[in-house]
């Protein structure tokens, strides 16, 4: 009877852990689609990007002679501003749009992997890093690659 006790106890631990582990998973997804997704790429909804980008974001890249660069959230902000007045967003044309391959979780951090597509077209496969704050999930780095 104790073994029998002991083996349900447990069984109910991992179903609820793996169910915990799935729910976080729903968030983190939802902060990409609608801060980084909608609000960064199709909307230049400034309020969506605050609510899942951390202000110390930065997007990591190699350039020319392997030299590394980044590239602030605050001046992507200030460049999707400026895409608005311009007309430039909302995107009127292809949409941005992403596939999820995996979402690594360990405690209060956690790597996506994402397919990025503009329109029908796979243009990037993004590698976002995110940390858990009191708030939520926040996208903190991101890097990438390229398509050709």
């Amino acid at each position: 009877m104790k073994t029998f006790i002991l083996i349900t106890i447990l069984l109910s631990t991992i179903v609820i852990t793996a169910q915990d582990v799935e729910h976080e998973k729903e968030a983190i997804k939802k902060v990409i689609q609608t801060a980084y997704v909608e609000g960064l790429q199709n909307e230049g909804d400034i309020d969506k990007i605050d609510s899942g980008i951390h202000p110390d974001f930065d997007l990591l890249g190699i350039g020319k002679n392997n030299n590394m660069w980044k590239y602030s959230i605050k001046d992507w902000k200030a460049k999707t501003v400026k895409k608005v007045e311009d007309g430039d967003l909302p995107r009127k044309g292809d949409q941005v749009s992403v596939v999820f391959k995996n979402i690594d979780i360990t405690g209060n951090a956690a790597m996506a992997k994402i397919d990025f597509y503009i329109g029908k077209k796979l243009a990037y496969v993004d590698y976002i890093s995110l940390y858990k704050f009191e708030e939520g999930w926040m996208m903190v780095n991101k890097i990438f690659y390229k398509m050709e």
